[in-house]
């Protein structure tokens, strides 16, 4: 478990919102695995740490219509890329994302797609996805660049999320 602090320290502008996220994120890091070692939760951290802006959003800033049409994300119908652009710590992204999830949650996130904006959901959704994509095993490896490619496709961002890492290390391992 981290605590209040250890969270503020990783993510320095978190601080006006740490306090409601930081119980929901500790539940969900216990919930998927990540909390049973130091290496899996400064990873995840780190990682939501630049896909939420330090937990200020938990909904995609662009307007979503970038996914319109993708077949590789289940946007199968009109206004899919907008209704399930990414939401959640992890900005969770598409129409099969959403289904997959919300059934492992035991939520309907077709019908609610925003409930992901939710504390808990947000946390759950980004702890769902990094176990069930694999991230615990390379957490645990250290491949941090596989990590940020399985959540992003490409390394968007990666200067940033090192830089996160780091911090993350150092304030979880001390």
């Amino acid at each position: 478990m981290i605590s209040f602090n250890q969270l503020v320290r990783i993510m320095p502008y978190a601080k006006q919102r740490a306090d409601r996220f930081i119980d929901p994120l500790n539940a969900a890091m216990k919930e998927f695995d990540i909390s049973e070692n130091g290496l899996r939760e400064a990873a995840f951290l780190a990682q939501i740490a630049h896909e939420s802006g330090e937990l200020r959003y938990v909904e995609e800033i662009a307007s979503g219509s970038a996914y319109e049409g993708r077949d590789d994300l289940g946007n199968l119908y009109t206004g899919d890329g907008v209704r399930y652009k990414g939401r959640g710590l992890i900005q969770l992204t598409g129409r099969h994302n959403y289904e997959e999830c919300g059934r492992h949650l035991g939520v309907d996130l077709v019908e609610e797609p925003e409930r992901l904006e939710e504390p808990e959901l947000a946390c759950r959704s980004a702890a769902w996805f990094w176990q069930s994509h694999g991230l615990n095993e390379l957490a645990d490896k250290q491949d941090f660049l596989r990590i940020t490619k399985r959540i992003n496709g490409g390394t968007n961002g990666w200067h940033e999320r090192q830089k996160y890492y780091q911090r993350a290390l150092e304030v979880i391992g001390e």
